[in-house]
């Protein structure tokens, strides 16, 4: 047939959802001198059709983009003629011309985005979680920077920082530096506080959660002393289990959370090395499902907080939130709240990929936080168009099967560009309220 048909017709939401939300402004403002020559495509089109290449996920081989330049279809869909395709030399040309300053520029962007889904989202708090993201390189061929990890793999690292399924910053680094090496952890955090506080509300109360790994007296002190809820699990040392050992049997509690009983006890505690006293609560499952676990089998947690301790953390919400904040129960259930914390991670890999494609670190900096930037606006395009037809916590692979992998004819009128879909596919997915919804979300403010 010569008519223009595509089987990704669900792409053309996502580009439109693009376009629409203003990304390509921020885009060409931070990476604009890229562009050297007239005679190439402009920056704003090839990051188009770079995110779209994520969003499809088809492969993770850049000579992809050959066969993508091949096909009409997938050019109309996207809004693009044939001429405006970028084959597999022009990408890697494109992210070799990036200098190894370009994390920086990247990260404004990413803060960029998280500023503009808080004021449209407007929470009364904001709990962050800060984690070491390792990106498996071991089967690939040698790269700059894929070092041994703790995960005895070898890759690349990225310490992120996460809220409410996205990844807000990120830091690119090779494999070997440890979760909390050097004070890049405590400066990431520092910085999105002030700038929380600057952009979206200045008293608005901040927790971040973080794993052991960034168990450290100078973390805590610092986000105690910016006013900041910490709630850090702590390591359990032979002289805290003795301690806790110790204390008489009628001071525990149970906290239940609907699966599983959990006793629990509370104490004022530092550090030989510490200078100041913090909250801690001391916790230890009761039973797993229905048989009880023994004392040797139990996995016993300590959770070192400041909620409670420095009330200026709650002094931006009302005294029964404030109250409801510092609460055991409320403290445990957020530390709980860690494991799902996580899943970003595993949304990011199922959407992405983990081994990169460049021998070079710097083109493999541009390529991983390209993959960022797609997953946020993947995530903001499930709440703000395909909310009502999918639920937003479907991962990537489920999204492209049911909203993306449908056929579609693409007619060029004198009057306009009609996209044609079944009927089967306007009903289930309710195309004509989705074109809607992508056609007026609320943009990204500079």
């Amino acid at each position: 047939t010569e008519d223009t048909l595509t089987g990704r017709g669900g792409v053309a939401l996502f580009v439109r959802y693009l376009s629409q939300v203003n990304i390509y402004a921020l885009l060409v403002e931070a990476f604009g001198h890229l562009r050297t020559s007239k005679k190439g495509q402009p920056i704003w089109n090839i990051f188009k059709q770079i995110f779209s290449f994520f969003y499809d996920g088809t492969s993770r081989h850049l000579v992809y983009f050959d066969q993508l330049k091949r096909d009409e279809g997938y050019a109309a869909v996207i809004e693009n003629t044939s001429e405006e395709m970028i084959c597999s030399h022009q990408v890697k040309r494109f992210f070799k011309s990036f200098s190894w300053l370009c994390g920086g520029m990247f990260r404004k962007i990413l803060k960029q985005l998280f500023i503009w889904r808080l004021k449209i989202e407007r929470p009364e708090e904001i709990e962050l979680t800060i984690d070491l993201m390792i990106l498996d390189n071991d089967e690939a061929a040698k790269r700059h920077g894929v070092k041994p990890t703790y995960k005895n793999v070898k890759g690349f690292g990225s310490l992120q920082i996460l809220w409410n399924r996205k990844v807000v910053d990120a830091i690119f680094r090779g494999g070997s530096k440890h979760s909390n090496a050097g004070h890049t952890a405590l400066k990431m955090v520092t910085e999105l506080v002030d700038l929380i506080r600057r952009k979206y509300r200045e008293d608005v109360p901040i927790i971040v959660r973080m794993d052991s790994g960034f168990f450290d007296e100078d973390n805590i002190e610092a986000l105690d002393r910016l006013n900041v809820g910490v709630i850090c699990t702590g390591k359990i040392y032979d002289h805290v289990k003795g301690y806790v050992g110790a204390l008489p049997a009628e001071r525990w509690k149970i906290y239940d959370n609907g699966h599983q009983e959990w006793e629990y006890i509370e104490f004022g505690y530092r550090y030989d090395s510490w200078n100041k006293y913090y909250r801690a609560i001391y916790t230890r499952p009761a039973y797993e499902g229905e048989q009880r676990v023994f004392d040797f089998a139990r996995p016993d947690n300590i959770i070192i907080t400041n909620l409670g301790v420095n009330p200026r953390v709650v002094n931006g919400c009302s005294s029964q939130t404030g109250k409801e904040m510092t609460r055991v129960e409320s403290i445990i259930h957020s530390h709980h709240q860690r494991g799902a914390d996580e899943l970003p991670h595993r949304g990011l890999k199922d959407f992405g990929f983990e081994e990169l494609p460049f021998k070079r670190f710097t083109p493999n900096t541009a390529f991983f936080y390209c993959m960022l930037i797609s997953f946020f606006l993947f995530e903001t395009f499930k709440e703000d168009v395909l909310e009502e037809v999918l639920p937003i916590e479907s991962y990537a692979s489920t999204v492209r099967r049911k909203a993306l992998d449908f056929a579609a004819k693409i007619v060029n009128t004198g009057r306009g560009i009609i996209l044609k879909v079944t009927q089967a596919v306007w009903e289930n997915l309710r195309f004509e309220k989705l074109w809607e919804r992508c056609q007026n979300p609320i943009p990204i403010l500079g």
